[in-house]
């Protein structure tokens, strides 16, 4: 009888809770505290409105510029480009699938209708498409090129947590020996120099040049719209990335001709303009997940290690491109 009591008892007993289930990463970006966020200057965003679509809704792009020392000169230029209002009436005339949308003069080869540039810009050279620390080029050790990434305020502390300390990440890329976020944007570095550089992702925008030694003045550019063209790295420069409306740039008409060119001007999207985002009174403000935060540190772990109720196994690592930083509009 005693047992039958017992057993009744054990019954009765409250069970034990649940484990709770493992928040998504955007779950963890929408609970991450307004301390983690960073304001995006409006002196480092463009703003380009294209021609309405078919239904005449607006398609605006927002461009966040990249940050010194990286890109500089060409950052430079773009930015005396869209003082100058140069793109206004111009044309996004190449759209190639899984590649980029590019715009610029689609008439610039022809000396005779080409847009006049304005004056002063500057002339880039290739060796500017990495940066190097000064002094003496050299090869380093990992732990050398790792003492001069932290050295640059604003660089990688978080994921370098995850990556090398804990390595809860595993981080092994292809295209270089190590990637890193500075201040919010995802890089890579080479111990051979050592070296770093901005790499082309998902939105990334890029300069459009001829053959080398042409680096192009930042006239012509170009969205990467399909998976990360990491070869293109230090081959190119890279200058922004969409943090708005990519979708308008990504969802328009492939063109017919080699590399996606629109032979016939009429498949062309204009461009109605493109200015500091300054000149846009009805532009919102913008801030990013600081990548230093303990809310991007964890939004990282759960991004390459999905254990929401739908995965079935965790991935353990992601690629730096993969992880996209969250941007929002300011509450």
């Amino acid at each position: 009888m005693s047992f039958l009591l017992a057993l009744a008892a054990v019954a009765a007993s409250p069970a034990a809770p649940k484990p709770a289930a493992a928040l998504s990463p955007g779950e963890i970006v929408a609970a991450s505290p307004a301390s983690d966020w960073q304001a995006i200057s409006p002196d480092d965003l463009l703003v380009m409105d294209l021609a309405p679509d078919a239904k005449g809704k607006p398609r605006r792009v927002v461009i966040q510029l990249m940050p010194e020392p990286f890109s500089q000169g060409w950052v430079g230029n773009l930015r005396k480009l869209a003082a100058a209002h140069w793109w206004d009436g111009l044309t996004v005339y190449r759209v190639q699938d899984n590649w980029v949308s590019q715009w610029g003069d689609a008439d610039g080869e022809d000396k005779a209708k080409a847009k006049p540039l304005p004056s002063g810009l500057e002339q880039v050279p290739q060796s500017r498409y990495v940066v190097r620390p000064e002094g003496p080029e050299r090869s380093a050790t990992h732990e050398q090129l790792d003492t001069w990434l932290a050295s640059m305020e604003g660089t990688h502390g978080a994921w370098h947590a995850l990556t090398h300390k804990g390595t809860a990440i595993k981080d092994a890329d292809p295209y270089a020996d190590e990637t890193f976020f500075y201040r919010g944007w995802p890089l890579a570095a080479s111990r051979d120099g050592p070296s770093a550089w901005p790499v082309h992702c998902y939105a990334s925008i890029g300069v459009a040049r001829d053959a080398p030694p042409d680096t192009g003045t930042a006239a012509e550019l170009y969205a990467a719209i399909g998976h990360a063209p990491r070869q293109l790295d230090r081959n190119l420069a890279v200058v922004g990335r969409v943090i708005e409306g990519i979708q308008h740039l990504s969802s328009l008409p492939r063109g017919p001709a080699p590399m996606g060119v629109y032979g016939d001007p009429a498949e062309r999207t204009p461009i109605l303009s493109l200015h500091p985002a300054r000149e846009v009174p009805d532009l919102p403000r913008y801030e990013l997940l600081s990548t230093e935060s303990e809310s991007f540190r964890s939004y990282a772990q759960a991004s390459a290690n999905h254990r929401e109720p739908f995965y079935v196994q965790p991935a353990g690592g992601i690629d730096i491109c993969n992880l996209k930083v969250p941007v929002r509009q300011r509450k």
